[in-house]
């Protein structure tokens, strides 16, 4: 790598980077269940420092805006059972295994 460039696609960003055009659902989908999956595993007293620096090491959810996942997150059922999110930006919480993890 050369100098000092950052090993990053874009300059991981608090409030995340815009991507450029629309988001696929199913990228959205893979970006919401894995963000819970790292949360649910971290437990952090305060999950927004936490989803941050998960978003800007995930190579792929960078391409997800870090705002819509946390508004995501924030609607999670809180029934017991497993959820999954599904349906893209305009989706929501499913019980459920993801159909991919």
């Amino acid at each position: 790598m050369p100098g000092n460039e950052p090993p990053f696609l874009n300059v991981p960003l608090p409030g995340g980077a815009a991507p450029g055009g629309e988001v696929p659902a199913a990228l959205f989908d893979l970006a919401v269940n894995r963000a819970a999956a790292a949360l649910r595993g971290l437990r952090p007293s305060d999950p927004g420092p936490a989803l941050a620096a998960w978003h800007a090491r995930t190579r792929f959810a960078r391409r997800v805006p870090l705002g819509a996942v946390a508004r995501a997150l924030r609607q999670h059922p809180t029934a017991s059972g497993e959820w999954h999110w599904a349906g893209g930006l305009g989706g929501g919480w499913v019980p459920g295994k993801a159909p991919f993890p």
